[in-house]
């Protein structure tokens, strides 16, 4: 078995959701993790907030950031246990984040010395 990182990407980061609506979105976050862990296939995942976030650039340049009203933000993570990438997408297709139009959920193998990249 192998483990994968889906990665939780937003179109439009701008959009700030009322603070009940994001209180939905995470009991629904919080269903769907439930429900991969109750197959023994949740293995962590963090949300990936903007507070005292930076940049390092070519040359060592540091920025503060990112922002979120650049294109696309990466709102957060989980990683899964998955028999093929094709399961791992399974999963991701129940994300709640995919409700917010133009999001995504990117799938990525997690390389583990193993050759794979």
């Amino acid at each position: 078995m192998k483990e994968f990182m889906l990665i939780f990407r937003h179109e439009d980061g701008s959009k700030i959701a009322s603070p009940e609506q994001m209180q939905i979105w995470m009991q629904q976050t919080m269903d769907w993790i439930g429900g991969i862990a109750a197959q023994n296939k949740f293995v962590l995942g963090n949300g990936l907030p903007f507070d005292n976030a930076k940049v390092v650039g070519h040359k060592g340049v540091v920025t503060n950031g990112p922002f979120g009203q650049v294109k696309e933000t990466i709102g957060g993570y989980i990683i899964v246990k998955a028999d093929s990438v094709e399961e791992a997408v399974e999963f991701a297709k129940g994300c709640p984040v995919l409700q917010g139009d133009g999001n995504t959920v990117e799938v990525r193998t997690i390389a583990k010395g193993d050759g794979v990249h």
